[in-house]
């Protein structure tokens, strides 16, 4: 059974036990301090949280790296912080299989979220230590917040109830904007409203169970419930969720640290950005939706959690890795048994490698146009690598071997113009369209011409006792 983190704040205890928290007591100015801590703490190996407690000007703390680092990662699923990547993709898939675990739902009494109220004289300054993440942000951004909303034609319907990532700027004390591009859930749900000129409630959490935080940001169906998927991943263990205050079907984890609930305007566009985004350039400004904050309530001296996010890698993709390759290759894997593993943690899954078995000449190429067909490959995945069932395609090293070795340019890379893109890549053009490149790395099989068929070289015998032999001798040496 895995270890199961009620909240954030249980979350940072382990990580503190384990190394991987760093508290900052020494007084910091809000910027550039945190974004800084953030952008270094994301490029040391096995990088640790960064609490802040002394910030200028504020009385809260900040925490950022929660999430940023493959040894934070695999404590948040409670595994061995040194877990190899290619572990925590497996056991992330195991536990995937037992979704759905239905959540608790406690009364507003259980609920540490609901410790303190504020409905008169909102305002976001006083409650949150904002910060400018990248020194030529439009504004402040809460860039590690959970969005809550329902679908306004069935609001009752847990199934359609939205748990997701989107950025969020603080527009004024009790405003912020919101960025609902079109192949977010929350876009569809948004549209329902606005054709009836109603606002759609929204409810915005933050410092979040961390696996409430993962899922938020994990590509699943429509219809699927994030908070089931938690239950799942907590290896069959229930979390535990409230309503709000200002809308029974908005359900929220109970125990984050802050939520501001409210509604989107119907019908409004009012210019948000320009903001340092995960590809690794500034987004231009651009009208986007706004919502109206009603109310907040929050815990005890709430703990605000954001993260860094710029060139690659950062905190973000440690967060949207694994959680972007296990339903890839979920989906892909009913039609395509022979695929092995998918590894889509390169900017969101913009570039994705794919290791598969071919039956018969194309099906590589053909399980690539699958892929490609998905929710999240559709508008995301631009750049995508297919190679042999032999080729881990989570070692870049085995990787570029296939790429070297097993493509012939002239007949092995196939590009489709005129495709579905992620607007946040500043390579699409026009915003939000591309064109996708497939490399088949695979060996090619029958009836494709193999006019150089090759063998290949296997380890000798004793290889793996060597192995054995020699990490013994280096632990001797160390001691």
């Amino acid at each position: 059974m895995a270890r199961v983190y009620k909240d954030l704040r249980e979350f940072l205890a382990a990580l503190e036990e384990e190394g991987q928290l760093v508290r900052v007591k020494d007084e910091v100015m809000p910027e550039p301090d945190i974004g800084a801590a953030g952008r270094a703490a994301s490029r040391m190996t096995d990088g640790p949280a960064v609490l802040f407690e002394n910030i200028k000007g504020y009385k809260g703390t900040v925490v950022t790296n929660a999430h940023g680092s493959w040894a934070n990662h695999a404590l948040m699923m409670s595994m061995p912080k040194d877990t190899p990547t290619k572990e925590q993709f497996v056991e992330l898939n195991r536990r995937w299989d037992k979704f759905p675990v239905p959540p608790n739902v406690l009364s507003r009494e259980e609920a540490l979220c609901k410790q303190n109220t504020i409905t008169e004289d909102i305002n976001l300054f006083e409650v949150l230590p904002l910060y400018r993440i990248n020194e030529q942000d439009g504004g402040f951004f809460l860039s590690k917040a959970s969005v809550v909303s329902y679908d306004p034609d069935v609001p009752d319907d847990f199934d359609k109830l939205n748990v997701g990532t989107y950025r969020i700027q603080v527009k004024d004390k009790d405003r912020v904007g919101i960025q609902a591009l079109p192949m977010h859930d929350i876009a569809i749900q948004l549209a329902k409203a606005e054709r009836k000129n109603e606002p759609l409630p929204i409810a915005i959490t933050l410092g979040n169970n961390p696996l409430v935080t993962f899922m938020a940001s994990t590509p699943v169906g429509y219809a699927q419930n994030e908070y089931e998927f938690v239950g799942a991943l907590q290896d069959g263990v229930p979390t535990d969720i409230v309503a709000a205050d200002t809308d029974p079907n908005l359900l929220v984890p109970a125990h984050c640290e802050v939520v501001l609930e409210g509604y989107i305007i119907p019908r409004a566009r009012v210019v948000e950005g320009p903001f340092g985004e995960f590809p690794g350039s500034y987004s231009g400004a651009r009208l986007q939706c706004e919502v109206q904050i009603t109310r907040i309530t929050h815990r005890d001296n709430p703990i605000f959690e954001n993260l860094y996010l710029g060139m690659p890698w950062t905190e973000i993709d440690y967060l949207m890795a694994l959680n972007t390759s296990v339903p890839l290759y979920k989906q892909l894997k009913t039609d395509f048994p022979e695929v092995q593993a998918v590894n889509a943690m390169y900017t969101h899954g913009i570039g994705t490698i794919v290791s598969i078995k071919p039956r018969y000449g194309g099906h590589a190429k053909g399980a690539a146009m699958r892929l490609l067909s998905t929710p999240h490959g559709m508008p995301y995945t631009k750049i995508l690598i297919m190679v042999d069932d032999f080729v881990d395609p989570f070692n870049l090293e085995q990787v570029m071997w296939a790429l070297t070795t097993r493509v012939l340019p002239s007949k092995d890379v196939t590009m489709i113009e005129n495709a579905a893109g992620m607007p946040l890549d500043p390579s699409s053009y026009p915003a939000g369209m591309t064109t996708k490149l497939i490399i088949d790395a695979t060996t090619p099989v029958a009836p494709e011409p193999n006019p150089r068929p090759v063998e290949l070289l296997k380890d000798p015998v004793d290889t793996e006792k060597w192995n054995g032999i020699i990490r013994d001798m280096l632990k001797q040496m160390e001691a």
